[in-house]
């Protein structure tokens, strides 16, 4: 059996998702193909917490972040990410630093995000590859290399 791959989201990810309007967009293709068990989606309690607070900054129906946090309750892989051990690399966001210890403390291949703070790492931070949704899809798919 192929192991499956292994994301985490940046909340930007789960706000693009839940603004489009296009049904194919990648970010909604995504959380399809992760409901579907097609890769798995590594969360931690700062991740979903963060993004709660940005959905409602996007003023996103409670109905469809409590829809979310559902699923990523029952669905996503929680990675313990204790505060200590999150080390400070983000220089211009150290809130960046929370979906960089999760991706690495859940042992993910990929790290998803549109936030342009991640390119200092150019593409990846400690075996995990920073990449944008599309790529990251493509890897999914099995269409093309992220």
């Amino acid at each position: 059996m192929t192991r499956r791959l292994r994301a985490a989201f940046d909340t930007n990810v789960f706000v693009s998702a839940a603004l489009s309007r296009n049904p194919t967009s990648p970010t909604r293709e995504l959380l399809r193909r992760w409901l579907a068990g097609e890769f798995v989606l590594v969360v931690s309690q700062a991740l979903t917490a963060e993004v709660i607070e940005k959905l409602l900054q996007h003023q996103i129906g409670l109905e469809q972040i409590t829809e979310l946090m559902a699923n990523l309750e029952r669905l996503g892989e929680w990675a313990q990410v204790p505060a200590q051990d999150i080390p400070a690399v983000i220089a211009a966001d150290p809130d960046d630093d929370l979906i960089l210890a999760c991706a690495v403390m859940g042992e993910a291949d990929y790290l998803v995000t549109y936030d342009p703070h991640f390119q200092v790492l150019n593409g990846e931070y400690r075996g995990v590859k920073i990449t944008k949704a599309l790529p990251f899809l493509w890897a999914v798919r099995g269409d093309r290399p992220a």
